[in-house]
């Protein structure tokens, strides 16, 4: 009996014992509702943290550009030409904040924002919510978008369009240093980056723009082609002729004085290329197509390596069978062309495709690069042949090799059976040029109309920009004592 007794007093004591634990382990234990916010939460956390990252790798560019463009230009330029880069992350980091990101991505209309995020009004730490409904258009999942990116902070979205914003202008530098006035580029890139770019980046990119492939036509550009590499490609030939030749140009024009630079500024062009364009699938996570596992972010990395490398092959090949010689700046200039090709394509196109675009694009940069100096067009450090040549055949080959294969979210270009998918990137080319040139000579106009000397004299030129601009130089060793005469300089 008494064994009996002790073993229903153990089963009771245990029983006792599970009632009173149990209920503290039930509150503990994870529901799914707490698993998920757990998995967002962590996702949010990595996609910040890689937009961030890809945010300072487009910054860096910047920089990069200037001792890139800096390393083509004579001695005595080379302060200014530096300074017609870092000028724009002051300036446009400025006006990005105030009005120009409201103009780019605010909803507004098919053509442009509106001010309702000026100044960063309603621009917080959100990541959905932020993007109103557009009934009136046609497509229901885009109508419904309630921000660009889910899994980043409207703030971080922000800061990493202001980077693309910043070197767009910056490219333009190119077809008319060593001949203009700092004070009228600077009243230039206001102006350009307001009037030209945020247009341009709204309907190309804005929930609602009118190429857009958020309730858009559906035009294609996945970074940049139209938006940054047409857009400043196309208005720097046209402030280049209107501004006029150097004075030294076609008979004295200096050869690159730094070579090592123009090197150094195509490397680091090269890195940040991988935050511009694999930085623009706005998260690192993996998505799917279909029943197949994809990272956008991956396919534009790759694309965007491979077609540098095919553009700088190609290059070397073309200058080593017509020229002779392979050039440590045609290898540059090749690598960069094979970027410039890739951008519109990067998140859309195989990496096969991605070694075709950037052979194909560099290959066209490097004759259109001839064709400038039989016309004669003193686009000083190619900006055109290179970034408006290279953009217009990037977007026409991301309309032919475009694949919903590699991304879901993009449609299929010609060799996917959509032949349309051409006129429509050829209609976005077409009115980025209009826009491009139609605004450029607008603003010089404009300048000229209030008295804004847009370059100095014939004799300043001859000095330098470095002590004319800014009253200094970039190694200490051409003046020396202060400024020298046209006829010193000219080595008489």
């Amino acid at each position: 009996m008494l064994d009996k007794f002790l073993k229903v007093g153990l089963l009771a004591s245990l029983l006792v014992l599970v009632l009173w634990v149990a209920p503290s382990f039930a509150a503990d234990a994870p529901t799914l509702q707490s698993v998920s916010d757990a998995v967002k939460n962590a996702q949010v956390s990595a996609d910040t943290a890689y937009m961030l990252i890809c945010s300072a790798l487009v910054l860096f560019m910047t920089p990069g550009l200037a001792f890139f463009y800096g390393g083509f230009v004579a001695k005595r330029n080379i302060l200014n030409t530096l300074m017609m880069s870092f000028l724009l992350m002051g300036i446009v980091g400025v006006a990005w904040v105030l009005w120009g990101y409201s103009l780019a991505f605010d909803p507004g209309n098919p053509f442009i924002g509106s001010f309702d995020w000026f100044g960063l009004n309603k621009v917080g730490l959100e990541t959905s919510g932020y993007l109103k409904a557009m009934p009136e258009l046609s497509d229901p999942a885009a109508a419904a978008l309630d921000s660009y990116a889910a899994t980043i902070p409207h703030q971080v979205f922000m800061i990493y369009q202001a980077m693309f914003a910043i070197i767009t202008p910056a490219l333009i530098s190119g077809a008319i240093v060593e001949r203009t006035s700092f004070t009228a580029y600077s009243l230039f890139v206001v102006l350009w980056s307001t009037f030209i770019y945020s247009p341009m980046a709204h309907m190309v990119w804005a929930k609602g723009g009118f190429f857009g492939l958020v309730g858009g036509l559906g035009a294609l550009d996945f970074a940049g082609g139209t938006v940054v590499h047409i857009a400043s490609g196309v208005s720097a030939l046209t402030a280049a002729m209107f501004l006029g030749p150097r004075k030294s140009y076609p008979d004295r024009v200096a050869a690159p004085h730094n070579v090592p630079f123009i090197l150094l500024g195509a490397g680091i062009l090269w890195f940040g290329w991988f935050g511009f364009n694999a930085g623009s699938a706005l998260s690192a996570a993996p998505g799917t197509s279909g029943a197949l596992a994809t990272s956008v972010a991956t396919t534009a990395f790759v694309a965007t390596n491979t077609s540098a490398a095919a553009g700088m092959v190609i290059w070397l090949i073309l200058e080593k069978v017509l020229r002779g010689k392979p050039t440590a700046v045609g290898a540059a200039s090749g690598a960069v062309a094979g970027l410039v090709g890739i951008t519109p394509g990067a998140g859309f196109v195989t990496p096969t495709a991605a070694i075709l675009m950037g052979l194909i694009t560099a290959t066209c940069c490097f004759f259109a690069i001839s064709l400038k100096q039989k016309l004669r067009i003193d686009d000083s450090l190619d900006t055109f042949p290179v970034h408006g040549v290279g953009g217009t055949v990037g977007a026409v080959l991301t309309g032919i090799f475009a694949t919903t294969a590699v991304n879901a979210a993009g449609k299929n270009g010609l060799l996917a059976g959509n032949p349309q998918q051409v006129g429509i990137q050829l209609a976005a080319i077409g009115v980025t040029y209009v826009v491009s040139i139609v605004g450029t000579l607008a603003i010089l106009w404009l300048l000229k109309l209030i008295g804004v000397p847009l370059r100095p004299t014939e004799n300043q030129e001859q000095q330098g920009m470095d002590i004319q601009e800014h009253g200094e130089e970039g190694y200490g060793e051409e003046f020396g004592g202060g400024l020298v005469t046209a006829g010193e300089q000219a080595g008489e």
